[in-house]
């Protein structure tokens, strides 16, 4: 297995490895040593690829080798990690990295490692590394017989970070780095390595380097937890906690989900001749109200077509819509008459139609037990857009609900304080006076928390559409965060539609309009977007500021399959900038999501100020892997580096792609292996 090094990403101590681990594993790791901290949030993206995002708190430090010493600095940086071959035989495993190419540059380096198993629990890792990594041991580039632009690494340009400067890049001095793990027992491990980093920028100030030899060992107490020890360049002792999951098989807290109703076989063919028509409709939606309910589900709308019962169903429960569809169906079979063949489920959201999924029963009762019955029941499944009117049940609108619960709000990354939160209460309410209207607010009570401890001011010299948001922590309190009155609707065959009004959210109030193109058997779909909306007062009651601006975008979404999905919107910013956004997410199963943005507008990199151009990370965790209880709900939250005002967007709640997708085939066909979950 391989371990993380103290840069939070896989490696010996301080020097990479070629290993790589497990796909999708998302691991936090804090390591410390004399005068400096280092948190490292890593996802393994891919088998082969991982990317880390880096928060560095440093004292005693010097920005320039050889320069004066600053008496801290919190410093920003970005990893990617990609193992270009796989170990076979007497082929070791090769990788390629970069450090530090969206940062400041204090950690800039690039490296190309092997690692080579030579005995059950034992690895000799050796590689070469430039920039930082040539620091100790330096020698002419090897790369400079391909030209002498290798033979010097320029210096940076810039100093705020967020630029690739690409011209560095395996330039200038290379050094020789390498190691050795012996894992002793299932959970104790040793390493050994020669580092290639003389900590130009700390050594002397910071810490005391007398030798380039570090020593550690970790003991892993569960999948999920593993504490380290180093000793480092003979002077320091250090320590690292790498806390790890995985959304591909998260091992959050057991369920607690009742399982699924069976299947109600017909046990002979005179029960063929019970239809609704002799039971009475009203009878059987009753019955299927209660049996849907029963399953956290609830009936919309109902309506029998001859031997065919189409059944309208809302989800709150469960966060696969082909569960909903299999649960739904196999409550039908407890609840309708024998003479009912067939089933037609349409899955509702916020007053929209999803595909309609018709199902035989016959299939259902043979199915049930199959082996392969996963794949034989989407195969015989017809699932079609055009689901039709929507035929409301009596007493479904209007419907009112609320509800009262904690919320956390955290602020990461401020140069003043790398972390403050506030925790406390929301109040939400919902009001769903007809089909497809939805009138619905929150309001909020801090009881705990520091986000109004900060002071620090913009020095944005663009229009403060985002920079002022620690004034908005401080005097928003209690804040109404949300009041909008929304409506959805289908203009025609593959087109959804949103207006939106009122108070969207913290900053801003106006209105939103969208329109989207969503076919139900394509990865691909489109959508337009045209928001008017006005700064609202800093303490997020009901007052405006002078500010407003008309924003909107075009959007692209196309779903790659396996979980990935990208986006890119072109458009106007809140700050009046143009430009586009690119977005790359990879969404698992279960509900967890992470993905990584960009945008670059007209604003130059100089007038965005530090961080050169608006980038993240973001984050959405479904809340049942914490209470192991069925729910749509989830925790979503997006890491900035910086929070400056290019690039900023509006943030509405309730869009039409997200609000669409869940429910259309491709997202059925990609979940159906929880139909009969």
């Amino acid at each position: 297995m391989a371990r993380y090094n103290t840069y939070g990403y896989p490696g010996l101590i301080d020097m990479p490895s070629a290993v790589s681990r497990p796909d999708a594993e998302l691991a936090i790791t804090s390591s410390h040593f004399q005068n400096q901290t280092r948190n490292t949030l890593t996802f393994q993206i891919t088998p082969r690829l991982s990317g880390s995002f880096r928060y560095a708190q440093l004292y005693d430090i010097r920005p320039n080798p050889g320069g004066a010493v600053a008496p801290y600095r919190f410093d920003r940086s970005f990893s990617l990690h990609y193992r270009l071959m796989d170990e076979e035989g007497w082929q070791p495993a090769v990788a390629v990295g970069l450090n530090d190419f969206l940062g400041t540059g204090l950690y800039s380096s690039e490296y190309v490692v092997a690692t080579k198993t030579l005995a059950p629990g034992l690895r000799l890792t050796g590689g070469m590394g430039w920039g930082r990594l040539a620091t100790h041991g330096g020698f002419q580039n090897p790369l400079s017989i391909i030209g002498d632009s290798f033979k010097n690494r320029p210096p940076r340009t810039s100093g705020m970070g967020g630029e690739v400067e690409w011209s560095n890049w395996f330039r200038g001095d290379a050094a020789l780095f390498g190691g050795v793990e012996w894992q002793a027992t299932d959970n104790l491990s040793f390493a050994l390595e020669y580092s290639s980093d003389a900590y130009p920028n700390e050594d002397g100030s910071a810490f005391n380097r007398r030798s380039p030899v570090n020593f550690g060992v970790a003991y892993r107490f569960n999948p999920s937890i593993t504490l380290g020890v180093n000793y480092l360049y003979g002077s320091e002792l250090g320590f690292q906690l790498t806390l790890a999951t995985n959304p591909k098989h998260p091992g959050g807290v057991a369920g607690y989900d009742r399982g699924a109703m069976p299947v109600l076989p017909r046990k002979n063919a005179a029960q063929l001749g019970w239809s609704v028509e002799s039971v009475g409709l009203p009878t059987v939606e009753a019955r299927v109200a209660q049996v849907l309910a029963n399953n956290g589900l609830r009936l919309h709308g109902i309506r029998a077509e001859g031997d065919t019962l189409r059944v309208e169903v809302e989800n709150e429960r469960f966060a696969n819509s082909a569960q909903v569809i299999g649960r739904t169906a196999r409550a039908l079979t407890n609840a309708v008459p024998a003479g009912v063949e067939s089933f037609t489920i349409v899955p509702v959201e916020n007053g929209l139609a999803g595909a309609a999924v018709t199902l035989r029963r016959t299939d259902l009762e043979e199915l049930e037990f199959d082996y392969d019955n996963s794949w034989r029941s989407y195969a015989r499944a017809q699932i079609v857009s055009d689901a039709g009117p929507l035929n409301p049940v009596a007493g479904r609108y209007p419907r009112f609900e609320w509800d009262l619960k904690p919320y956390l709000s955290p602020s990461l990354f401020d140069p003043d304080s790398p972390l403050r939160a506030d925790l406390g209460a929301e109040l939400s309410a919902v009001f769903q006076p007809a089909q497809g209207l939805v009138f619905k607010g929150s309001l909020r009570k801090k009881v705990i928390g520091n986000l109004d401890a900060s002071t620090r001011a913009s020095t944005s010299v663009l229009p403060h559409v985002r920079s002022d948001f620690n004034i908005y922590e401080r005097e928003g309190d209690p804040a109404v965060t949300e009041l909008v009155g929304a409506y959805y609707f289908k203009p025609g065959a593959n087109l959804y539609g949103r207006v939106t009004a009122g108070y969207l959210e913290p900053m801003y109030g106006g209105i939103s309009t969208e329109l989207l193109w969503q076919p139900l058997d394509s990865r691909f779909a489109l959508g337009a977007e045209l928001n008017y909306v006005r700064q609202r007062d800093f303490d997020q009651m009901f007052g405006f500021r002078d500010y407003d601006v008309a924003t909107g975008h075009v959007s692209a979404y196309w779903d790659f399959g396996n979980g990935f999905t990208t986006q890119v919107d072109v458009g106007r910013y809140l700050a009046k900038d143009w430009g586009t956004t690119f977005s790359i997410d990879r969404e698992f199963r279960n509900g967890w999501r992470i993905g990584v943005f960009a945008t670059l507008t007209d604003v130059s990199f100089d007038d965005f100020g530090e961080g050169s151009f608006d980038k993240g990370l973001r984050l959405t965790i479904p809340i049942n892997f914490i209470s192991g209880q069925p729910t749509t709900e989830q925790y979503s939250t997006v890491i900035r580096p910086v929070t400056r005002d290019g690039g900023a967007r509006l943030n509405v709640s309730g869009r039409l792609y997200e609000t669409v997708r869940r429910t259309q085939k491709t997202a059925l066909r990609d979940g159906w292996g929880r139909f009969w979950k």
